[in-house]
């Protein structure tokens, strides 16, 4: 039984322009103690559906109006607030975006850290102190207790991330949810935070969702990837084998653009042409059509469903990318 089944789920935004559909029906599980990457271009739902899970959506203009969330057993969508708020960070905790603004400016370090603690454990204050100075060494941020009476600002951005991923950890999750964690670092620090999110991994046994639109970042990282466009997965393997394999025209135009060591100087990156679809008109066909270097007539009348192509693989796809025949 996996950890977190994620079924049908279907998220969309009423908007004064119209209907923004975001999520069409994505499913995936998650086992204990996996890390699972979730890949794709921005906008592609990637974001919206784990705020979906955790109904961390503004509702209105939110509308989580289909699918399932499992967790442990336990059904996530539809349950009241006050039984999430038990789950969130407790069991499920989540690394926000732009760790500058999710970090609250007017408050110390240390009192959003043990926030989290004093809500859901039965420490007392100074227990709590003492667990977030541990916290922030862990995380590798030097001076810990000290580091708690300090603000936001005083922190440089990776140390800043690194703050995120404590508090994320403060009660020992059993599942972390890290949205582009290393967007806007530079590569160095990206470096060290994937070293430390791998070696947490293996200290803590927590299961880690991955959310990022660099496929580049997860090859040492994750053991699964799934891969979005428009709201839909198009394609589910692992990672060995998305990288070996990849069997959607999208992922292959992924991989294409990504800069390689073993290129040489006259080899340009390719890029993939056109702009990914208006998710205000609900989508008919596959939504990748329009960009697909291998479109044929059924692509614009019917979308395809994710269909096994190897062991653990499967791809939404009408066409055999190796051989260029309709299925």
């Amino acid at each position: 039984m996996p950890l977190l089944r994620v079924q049908d789920l279907r998220t969309r935004f009423h908007i004064p322009e119209g209907t923004v559909h975001a999520v069409n029906g994505i499913s995936f599980d998650l086992q204990e103690c996996e890390t699972l990457a979730l890949v794709g271009e921005s906008g592609c739902g990637k974001s919206v559906s784990m705020l979906s899970i955790l109904q961390l959506i503004p509702q209105p203009p939110g509308d989580i109006y289909g699918g399932t969330a499992t967790y442990a057993g336990l059904e996530l969508l539809g349950l009241p607030e006050s039984d999430l708020e038990q789950i969130r960070g407790a069991e499920i905790s989540m690394i926000f975006q732009e760790p500058m603004t999710a970090l609250n400016p007017v408050l110390t370090v240390g009192r959003q850290i043990t926030e989290s603690l004093l809500t859901h454990t039965a420490m007392s204050r100074r227990e709590a102190r003492d667990r977030a100075a541990a916290l922030l060494e862990g995380v590798g941020i030097p001076d810990a207790v000290r580091r708690l009476r300090c603000y936001p600002h005083e922190f440089s951005g990776g140390q800043r991330q690194r703050v995120m991923i404590a508090m994320a950890l403060a009660c020992d999750p059993k599942v972390l949810i890290a949205d582009e964690p290393t967007t806007a670092l530079d590569v160095t620090i990206q470096a060290q935070i994937i070293e430390l999110m791998a070696a947490l991994r293996e200290r803590t046994g927590m299961a880690i969702i991955w959310i990022t639109h660099d496929l580049g970042v997860v090859a040492g990282l994750a053991q699964r990837v799934i891969v979005m466009y428009a709201g839909f997965i198009v394609e589910e393997a692992p990672v060995e084998d998305l990288y070996a394999d990849p069997r959607h025209p999208y992922t292959r135009a992924l991989l294409a653009a990504l800069p390689r060591v073993d290129r040489t100087r006259r080899e340009r990156l390719k890029s993939i042409p056109g702009a990914p679809p208006n998710l205000l008109v609900e989508p008919q066909g596959c939504p990748f059509a329009r960009r697909c270097e291998l479109v044929v007539e059924r692509c614009w009348a019917e979308n395809p469903v994710l269909t096994a192509v190897g062991p653990n693989h499967r791809a939404a796809c009408w066409i055999d990318v190796i051989t260029g025949v309709p299925r």
